[in-house]
């Protein structure tokens, strides 16, 4: 349901105060402790921010893509952990079961994950497959009326607090590539399902990662999302072009609060008698990141509008994620840079935030899958216009 733009207003300036008010002071804590405060965690269910995308007949507050950018634009101003809690939730972790679960598979599991009591985990990645998401290997093979699943998820994110995870495995070991892939809902603790240890990773500190190991374990058939085989796949692109806007309006929304840390500093940062904001060829670096972010705005929101008025975005989605995943990364090194010796200094942040904006070009689809997909749809434009 579309809100009002009264209401509308009102959710993004209560986001805006809860950045503000709770998630900026704690950043250092979150990055020194690897934990997002028990009491800020229960915060962010208050304000409904696990069910931002799932519908309210589930318990969600069931925004449209224009609205659930609006309020990642402010979100994505915080450390980045903080939205990727919740992230999976209204993301890749719940939008398989929105789009093609059984009405019986939402009314288990979807009002839980809206009200943040189940943490949902998408597993696709695995130790020889990232990019190339079609060669899966981990098995899920039919026995009676359950699966046995056997193999291993790599970096999978939320693992370690997942209630819920949306498993891609081969159903079909004859079919190669991505027919013969299935999508399941795999409850946490089932036996033969493990966890390994969490990652230590370059950024992001408080979102955490590991692997996800199936050693035959059972699970019932009414675990396989949609009730058909071999959808695994589909189900999973259905979703991508939604998760990478939601992405790009993340990356917009840090480099908005990147550019304000950059800018707080040089107007009261002096050298040679002068703010160092005066000087040129720092400026170039203001305006070139000014620009950039706003036009990176303007692409999220055209995409996602486009998306409401059901218009197909997958090559918009995946260039707004391309432009503003690396363009959050320009704007990260230029704050360090502006910075100067103070900007590799923990102290001042600056350094944390540039490894944090690093993982934003590498999942969702790197860049280079990303320019794939848009040179790809290209050249088919031009071989339909040309008649070939």
């Amino acid at each position: 349901m579309t809100l009002d733009l009264e209401t509308r207003e009102q959710l993004v300036a209560t986001i805006r105060r809860f950045v503000d008010e709770r998630l900026l002071p704690a950043e250092a804590e979150v990055a020194e402790s690897d934990s997002i405060p028990d009491l800020i965690v229960e915060e962010m269910k208050e304000l409904g921010l696990f069910g931002l995308s799932i519908p309210e007949e589930f318990g969600g507050l069931g925004l449209t893509m224009s609205e659930e950018a609006a309020l990642i634009f402010e979100i994505g101003r915080a450390a980045p952990a903080f939205r990727s809690l919740f992230a999976t939730n209204v993301g890749i972790g719940s939008q398989g079961l929105v789009i093609d679960g059984t009405p019986e598979q939402k009314a288990q599991y979807l009002p839980r994950i809206a009200s943040g009591e189940l943490i949902g985990s998408f597993a696709l990645t695995e130790p020889d497959v990232g990019s190339d998401a079609g060669s899966v290997r981990t098995t899920a093979l039919r026995d009676g009326d359950s699966y046995i699943l056997n193999g291993t998820k790599r970096y999978i994110t939320n693992a370690p607090l997942a209630g819920l995870f949306t498993v891609m495995a081969r159903t079909d070991p004859a079919q190669k590539g991505a027919q013969g892939v299935s999508a399941f809902a795999v409850e946490a603790g089932l036996p033969g399902l493990s966890t390994g240890r969490p990652e230590k990773k370059m950024g992001q500190q408080g979102a955490h990662v590991c692997d996800v190991i199936f050693e035959n374990c059972r699970v019932p058939a009414s675990a396989l999302i949609g009730g058909v085989e071999g959808m695994g796949f589909k189900t999973a692109m259905k979703v991508l072009d939604k998760g990478r806007l939601h992405i790009a309006a993340a990356c917009v929304g840090l480099a908005e609060r990147i550019m304000d840390d950059m800018m707080d500093y040089a107007v009261t940062r002096k050298q040679f008698g002068k703010p160092i904001a005066d000087f040129q060829m720092l400026q170039v670096m203001f305006a070139d990141s000014r620009a950039e972010a706003y036009a990176a705005r303007a692409m999220v929101e055209d995409a996602a509008r486009r998306r409401d008025a059901g218009e197909s975005v997958a090559t918009l989605a995946s260039c707004a994620k391309m432009f503003a995943s690396e363009m959050v990364g320009r704007v990260a090194d230029r704050n360090v840079q502006v910075h100067g010796g103070a900007g590799y200094i923990r102290e001042y942040r600056a350094e944390q935030l540039f490894r944090d904006a690093r993982l934003f070009r590498i999942y969702e689809g790197t860049t280079q899958i990303q320019q794939g997909i848009i040179a790809r749809t290209m050249a088919a434009e031009a071989r339909a216009r040309l008649g070939l």
